[in-house]
């Protein structure tokens, strides 16, 4: 991958400083990240989605999944394998992992289940109301008076 200089974007910007150091971490992390364990980020409705990872061989103490700010990292801890079995070809690996995901604000972990060697996180975008578009309801000039002459009436019976 191309090494992208983003310092433009730190002298003309304000406010999109996370954004610019997501964009760098995520450039960095392509080049190291392991490809182990495998997993699929799927879109299962609207504002829902669903990370599935192939963890064969892990039980489910043995996986952890942490969520801090916008954070999630799943984890796996192989217990320590007694030496009483010998293989002959040892083709399902089990080694510990720690596998990182950058969320997006206002997107939160709904659950997770394991389910015939698959992990599945369900993950939820809530947008808050305040957030969310809204229409404005335009009125005339001869109506504004009467909005102004309720909000008087209702600042009095407040007071």
């Amino acid at each position: 991958m191309r090494n992208f200089d983003l310092s433009p974007l730190y002298r003309s910007s304000i406010g999109f400083d996370r954004m610019a150091s997501l964009l760098d971490t995520i450039s960095r992390s392509e080049q190291s990240q392991p490809s182990y364990p495998p997993y699929n980020i799927e879109l299962t409705g609207e504002d829902h989605y669903r990370i599935s990872m192939a963890v064969a061989g892990f039980d489910r103490e043995e996986l952890t999944i942490e969520v801090n700010q916008n954070n999630l990292t799943v984890a796996g801890q192989k217990a320590e394998d007694d030496d009483s079995r010998t293989f002959l070809h040892r083709g399902i690996a089990a080694r510990n992992f720690e596998r990182r995901f950058q969320l997006a604000d206002h997107v939160r972990v709904h659950g997770a289940n394991i389910e015939n060697g698959l992990l599945h996180i369900d993950l939820v975008r809530e947008v808050p109301e305040a957030i969310k578009p809204r229409t404005i309801e335009i009125s005339t000039t001869a109506e504004q008076p009467r909005v102004e002459k309720a909000r008087e009436a209702d600042a009095s019976a407040a007071a």
